[in-house]
């Protein structure tokens, strides 16, 4: 009752009679706003058994206590969420063995989540004592508006217009989350392809120094056929057979490396279109070893590319045993080149710290396990910090400058290992010493 305004309308003052009156006004009108769960206990020991009231239309009148039980027991179902009452001012009357109190009340609840509702209700209740204890003989609700019909408890009328309203806000937000879930899935799209482009980007370099040494190959042994064409031409001519055929065979050979180093150049480009190119969702075997010497280098001189200061040691230990593997080949070229890329990046942001003292090393493995298929990347590099080690894995997460990564390399890689091949892929690290990547696949 807290900066209610009490007024008393009788005279003399009887502050042990009041007090009772207030207790058991106060513990009836709670039960019938609230309907806590001893609700109808407080009923029971406050009203009288032929106790008056409205109901929840102006032609609905209850004449028991029964009738009062069963209304509030039918209500409090459907009364509003977190329902709070307080009272503005409450007149207090007692004549002889009959009390009237009426006062208003403000009723608030919450309709949304930050939204709250608050009106205020008109409240009268009769009490009659007996014996030691105050009984309530009637009970009325009504809310002080020309709108609401005299009787009615609540304003049915109000509250489904306000639910209308309501029903239509959250129909609008609704429509504004699914609009704004289309345009996040689509920049989720957006990000995704920009991070496939970003690491056939990052083979540019690595392709152009990898098809370079074929293509040398090709022109100098074809620049060498030509004069030994023509030396042939001039035995033939002089008729000395001995020598022409000798000619002929350093030709064949010469033609035999030709193809060799042109089917070589051919290879790499097929790769490369094919990690360029959307995924077809079908699986092919694939020659890993193969793949993963292919992408190792194609990383490396990439960086090479960038940076001609940059050398490393690169490791390998492939176990002849693993074959050919069944996988989408373009997307598992995704996984090791991003793998590559990354170890590359830490080994040298290590010897931006440490100088040239330090040697880097990338250590890669392959291991055909009677659990499948494992592949291991290794670098000396940075490491990740144990605090952050948790979050690689998630899209958008990482621990490069702002401007040098997505965030999209390690989530992509992880869901084309889970999800897409049915693998598994952890990494352990020690910070400043080491990150190693190990991939499972299924045999």
């Amino acid at each position: 009752m807290e900066n209610t305004k009490i007024t008393l309308l009788h005279h003399p003052s009887d502050p042990v009679l009041e007090a009772d009156l207030l207790e058991v006004h106060l513990a009836l009108t709670e039960a019938t706003l609230l309907a806590p769960d001893n609700f109808e206990e407080v009923i029971r020991r406050c009203g009288a058994e032929d106790i008056t009231a409205y109901g929840t239309g102006k032609d609905e009148v209850l004449s028991s206590v029964e009738e009062y039980v069963r209304l509030i027991a039918r209500s409090k179902a459907q009364l509003p969420l977190d329902l709070a009452y307080h009272y503005e001012n409450l007149n207090i009357r007692i004549v002889g063995e009959v009390a009237l109190l009426d006062g208003v009340t403000e009723l608030s609840f919450a309709l949304a989540e930050e939204e709250r509702v608050h009106m205020h209700v008109r409240l009268t209740a009769a009490y009659q004592r007996k014996g030691q204890s105050w009984k309530a003989i009637h009970f009325h609700l009504s809310f002080p508006s020309s709108e609401q019909a005299e009787g009615e408890s609540w304003p049915i009328d109000a509250l489904k217009a306000r639910n209308q309203e309501l029903e239509e806000k959250v129909a609008q937000r609704t429509e504004e989350l699914r609009a704004s879930l289309e345009q996040l899935k689509n920049t989720q799209t957006q990000l995704i392809q920009a991070e496939k482009l970003a690491s056939l980007g990052e083979l540019t370099a690595g392709i152009a120094h990898e098809i370079q040494n074929p293509l040398n190959f090709v022109n100098n042994f074809s620049e060498v056929n030509s004069e030994l064409l023509l030396e042939l031409k001039e035995e033939i001519i002089g008729g000395n057979a001995a020598e022409a055929l000798i000619l002929v065979e350093d030709i064949h050979q010469n033609m035999g490396k030709v193809v060799h180093h042109g089917q070589r150049a051919d290879s790499i480009v097929k790769n490369m279109l094919q990690h360029a190119r959307q995924p077809s969702g079908e699986k092919e075997f694939v020659n890993l070893n193969a793949m993963v010497d292919e992408y190792l280098r194609l990383s490396y001189h990439g960086l090479r590319a960038k940076d001609k200061s940059f050398n490393a040691t690169m490791e390998t230990d492939f176990d002849e045993a693993v074959g050919k593997v069944e996988m989408l080949p373009q997307e598992m070229g995704r996984v090791l080149l991003n793998l590559f890329n990354n170890a590359f990046y830490s080994v040298v942001e290590k010897r931006r710290v440490l100088g040239t003292a330090f040697k880097p090393i990338l250590y890669v493995a392959t291991r055909k396990t009677e659990c499948g298929i494992e592949i291991k990347v290794k670098d000396n590099g940075m490491g990740i910090p144990e605090e952050v080690l948790a979050k690689i894995y998630q899209p958008f997460f990482t621990t490069k400058p702002t401007g040098e990564g997505t965030g999209l390399g390690l989530s992509m890689s992880y869901d084309i290992v889970t999800k897409g091949h049915g693998g598994s892929m952890k990494a352990h690290t020690k910070e400043g010493e080491y990150a190693e990547f190990d991939i499972l696949l299924p045999a």
